[in-house]
């Protein structure tokens, strides 16, 4: 089964008009985190349509995460979210509460963060911001939390005590 997957959803980026510096930051962190693991890549326009064949096809090979960066925010073309709730069938939201939370003390703009999270049967998707500081400040305040959410995820069953 394939790790991890990052899709970069810009279509700026698409048009080959601006460099993909989120997605590769991202990519970076991920594979500092989980060294020896693949990450895949994509990269569509903010299309609804772009983004759920993207994401429908990455299920269907069973990635285990698959983290978007881009189209989020308030802008009409930023679609991740609706493309992203098309497909999942469990809505994971502590994920998103999470990152705006953690993140908002030091930009409060986060609070417009439109990310959502989910579970399409064992892959977890999550969106990131667009910008290279924001993807990467929202990854890092989930990453203590998903290698215990891949691990139940994935049919472990190791919950550990509050406290």
């Amino acid at each position: 089964m394939p790790g991890f997957a990052v899709v970069t959803v810009s279509d700026r980026c698409f048009a080959g008009t601006q460099t993909d510096t989120a997605g590769e930051a991202v990519t970076r962190l991920i594979e500092s985190c989980w060294p020896g693991e693949t990450v895949g890549r994509g990269l569509v326009p903010d299309s609804i349509e772009a983004i759920t064949t993207l994401l429908h096809e990455l299920c269907h090979q069973q990635y285990r995460l698959i983290l978007t960066v881009g189209g989020t925010g308030l802008g009409p073309r930023d679609v991740t979210p609706e493309a992203t709730r098309q497909l999942i069938e469990r809505e994971v939201p502590g994920l998103a509460e999470a990152m705006r939370a953690l993140t908002a003390p030091a930009y409060r703009f986060a609070w417009l963060s439109r990310a959502v999270a989910g579970l399409r049967g064992a892959t977890l998707i999550v969106n990131l911001p667009g910008s290279q500081r924001g993807a990467t400040e929202c990854l890092q305040a989930i990453l203590p939390l998903l290698p215990h959410a891949l691990e139940i995820v994935s049919g472990g069953s190791d919950h550990p005590t509050h406290g």
